[in-house]
């Protein structure tokens, strides 16, 4: 048998030069503290693993923190109380630990200047005590090629800190986090890992780089959405862009306005489980579309994901099965409750939590709806019912004993069915993202009604372009909107994070 030669015990930790505590009346100042930091900070870790690819050090730990960014008040302040976020509930010191500010620049600005105004504190930024994951620190689209890793002749997880679950949970987005009297209170609702560990899924599942994210997300479950959101963002690109600046596919594939062709990128030899595509304006105010598929696994998935990015609002758009017999095919859906029946949440977000309508969104897509449409008042309700969507994670419901599932979409009034659009509502009641759901009656399953042979595709070339110009036209609503307006106190609970 081989005699196995096991590595002397590693005791000797590389680190930058500790940083110390900074204090800052200027936002701006501040901000650019934690880019310093965090950017020498993930360079030590490259540099550190670049060099052990060529020969270096195998006896040290190589190890460097994540910024942190913390505020202190001694004062039960009165602010605002028209504002949702912006403020700490009680004295005490609030900290966070920070990731990709680059990325958030102009979050950081503006929740940490709510903050400055809103309590008249300083912002302090130092080095926390979490380690930076080697994995986090490769800069976006960095390619490792496994013979480096080859050459390193100890495990990675000896020589540099990696992910760790403990630190990727939701305990304070859930408002299950409880901190003990005297310990620090969180600042934010999210981690630096548990941000870093969803900037890494977004780029694997979407094809697109989280950069590229706008701050109003269009989901749909149909490709057919997705075809019709191309043609028409190349158009606009091709007729000067309307406001929009350029236009980004899978693969980092770029139209820029006033183009009418990529100028760079290309398209991914196969697509990814949930692409996007980003009609992209100055300071994120453009739109997202995500294809997130069938079924709430996806609509978690995706949603878990995106919410990290700290988006204005995010909407469903997509087909539903219409449970009246009034309804006709084409009719919208404005869905103003859920029945929850999609399992996927039921562990973060228990079922007896209702997810209450958000008047602001109500608004813009029932507006939307008007204009594009042309029906207004007692007229609109020709086409459009607003009620309860039930959603369900079995699509093929229709085969069971139809008692069942038939008697609790009666009891609960529900107009429509899907199985995506209470899961996508459900997690931005969770994570504070305001949402809204328009669907398309396709089929009526309990009146017989499908669609033959050769209506389908008519059907779809007819509504979805109709569909699709509401969802853009009712997100343009939402961006021209104050945000603190459109972030409604709703989505809060009694003991908050001061960020958004």
């Amino acid at each position: 048998m081989e005699k196995r030669i096991y590595p002397e015990p590693i005791e000797l930790i590389a680190s930058p030069e500790p940083y110390g505590l900074h204090s800052f009346n200027d936002a701006n100042e501040a901000v650019a503290a934690l880019q310093f930091l965090y950017s020498r900070n993930t360079a030590f870790l490259r540099d550190s693993f670049t060099a052990l690819a060529n020969g270096g050090d195998l006896n040290r730990r190589y190890r460097a923190f994540y910024p942190e960014v913390g505020v202190t008040t001694a004062s039960y302040t009165q602010v605002d109380s028209r504002q949702a976020y912006g403020h700490m509930p009680l004295p005490g010191h609030y900290a966070t630990t920070i990731t990709r500010p680059d990325l958030f620049e102009s979050y950081l600005l503006e929740q940490l200047g709510m903050i400055m105004r809103n309590h008249g504190v300083v912002i302090t930024v130092s080095e926390s005590g979490t380690p930076i994951p080697l994995h986090f620190a490769f800069l976006e689209g960095t390619h490792v090629d496994g013979s480096i890793a080859d050459r390193i002749k100890r495990p990675i997880r000896d020589l540099f800190d990696v992910p760790d679950l403990d630190g990727t949970d939701d305990h304070i987005a859930n408002g299950t986090f409880e901190s003990l009297p005297g310990d620090t209170r969180p600042l934010a609702p999210f981690t630096a890992q548990r941000i870093d560990y969803s900037l890494h899924r977004l780029s694997h599942y979407t094809a697109t780089a989280p950069n590229h994210f706008q701050n109003f997300v269009l989901f749909t479950n149909y490709q057919f959405y997705i075809d019709e959101f191309c043609v028409y963002a190349r158009d606009l690109m091709a007729s000067g862009g309307g406001g929009y600046e350029e236009f980004v596919e899978p693969g980092h594939v770029i139209t820029k306005a006033g183009e009418n062709r990529p100028s760079e990128g290309a398209t991914p030899p196969r697509m990814p489980q949930m692409p996007a595509y980003h009609l992209k304006k100055a300071g994120h105010a453009g739109i997202t579309m995500v294809n997130i598929g069938v079924g709430p696994s996806n609509a978690k998935t995706i949603t878990d994901h995106v919410a990290v990015l700290r988006p204005h609002a995010w909407l469903m758009l997509g087909h539903c099965a219409g449970l009246r017999n009034t309804q006709a095919l084409g009719d919208y859906v404005l869905a103003h409750a859920y029945v929850r029946e999609d399992h996927v949440l039921d562990d973060d977000l228990p079922v007896w939590v209702p997810i209450p309508p958000l008047a602001e969104i109500q608004v813009a897509l029932q507006e939307a709806v008007a204009e594009v449409t042309g029906l207004s008042g007692y007229e609109l309700k020709r086409i459009m019912r607003t009620g309860t969507v039930a959603t369900i994670d079995n699509r093929n419901w229709e085969l069971r004993d139809q008692r069942g599932p038939v008697q609790r979409l009666s009891q609960s009034r529900a107009i429509a069915l899907d199985m995506e659009s209470a899961t996508i509502a459900a997690n931005g009641f969770r994570f504070r993202v305001p949402y809204g759901t328009l669907l398309c009656v396709s089929d009526k399953p309990l009146h017989g009604e499908l669609k033959l042979p050769g209506m389908a595709s008519e059907f779809y070339k007819r509504q979805v372009a109709q569909h699709l110009t509401i969802g853009i036209r009712a997100m343009e609503k939402l961006a021209e909107m104050p945000m603190d307006r459109l972030h409604s106190r709703k989505l809060r609970s009694f003991s908050e994070t001061a960020f958004q």
